[in-house]
C-alpha cells in the first residue's frame, strides 16, 4: 500500500537532487534511512573505554547551570 507524503518545494528539490537517475523516491528514502542507521551503528560504542562520555555529560550539566543562572 502506498502513502502520500506532502513536502514543500524546497524539500522536494533537495530530495530530487539526491535521487539517482534510475531511483524512485521510495528507493531514495529507503537508502537514506539505511545509510543513517549504518552511520549510527558505526558510532555506537565509539566512546567505550574512555572518559569522553562522562566529560561530555559534565560539560552539558555545566552549560545547563550557566544558562539557568542568566
Amino acid at each position: 500500500m502506498s502513502k502520500t507524503i506532502r513536502v514543500d518545494d524546497d524539500t522536494h528539490a533537495t530530495l530530487a537532487a539526491l535521487k539517482g537517475d534510475d531511483e524512485t523516491f521510495d528507493e531514495l528514502l529507503s537508502r537514506l534511512i539505511r545509510e543513517r542507521r549504518e552511520t549510527v551503528r558505526q558510532g555506537a560504542g565509539l566512546w567505550e573505554g574512555t572518559d569522553a562520555a562522562e566529560k561530555a555529560r559534565e560539560k552539558r550539566e555545566e552549560f545547563k547551570r550557566d544558562v539557568g543562572a542568566r
